[in-house]
């Protein structure tokens, strides 16, 4: 049975409890998901039949791969030399910047509180109710879908105005279809 949206919501909130301590609750979401894009990719990808997949996995870089460094001293390290960099270096369109540093004793404490943490959060991703490669809608954006409800999320919570960190994809399309003159308008320019 397919994820539904509900249940990944709820999941990704869950998640957001495994990195409560250094960092400000904002940035959860970098870290989380990156957990989730890489769960993705790992399921969808892993064993792709296709001609291209979408997404290259170096070998050493996929889920599997992160889950034998649970408990590891050097957890934090080895995802960013061994999974993060990789992906990098495979994928012309991701860049270092698009991932978040899990080794950053700032956000995610130092020692074992650093290991403890990403350990708990690779197990929750971990979860046999968190497998992609059942979910056979090929242009629904999970992805995306998760971002917006992290960025919604985070903006009601911090008191502040949605708008300075989210705007709704209502708005969005809006705004995308007035800019490609789809919805005309007089008077309106754009």
């Amino acid at each position: 049975m397919a994820l539904k949206k509900s249940q990944l919501y709820a999941f990704l909130w869950q998640s957001c409890d495994e990195l409560r301590g250094g960092m400000d609750a904002s940035q959860y979401k970098d870290y989380v998901l990156f957990m989730l894009f890489i769960k993705y990719i790992s399921d969808k990808y892993a064993d792709y039949d296709g001609f291209e997949p979408p997404v290259i996995i170096p070998e050493g870089a996929g889920f599997k791969d992160m889950l034998q460094l649970r408990g590891r001293d050097d957890i934090g390290d080895r995802i960013n030399t061994r999974v993060i960099q990789p992906l990098i270096d495979s994928n012309p369109r991701l860049a270092r910047s698009d991932f978040p540093d899990f080794n950053d004793p700032n956000k995610l404490g130092e020692g074992r509180a650093l290991v403890d943490r990403l350990t708990n959060l690779i197990n929750k991703f971990n979860s046999p109710s968190l497998d992609f490669s059942r979910n056979r809608a090929d242009h629904d954006d999970i992805l995306g879908d998760a971002y917006e409800y992290l960025m919604r999320y985070f903006a009601q919570e911090s008191g502040k105005s949605k708008s300075q960190f989210y705007t709704p994809s209502e708005v969005s399309r809006i705004m995308a279809r007035l800019e490609l003159n789809e919805l005309p308008v007089a008077g309106l320019s754009v």
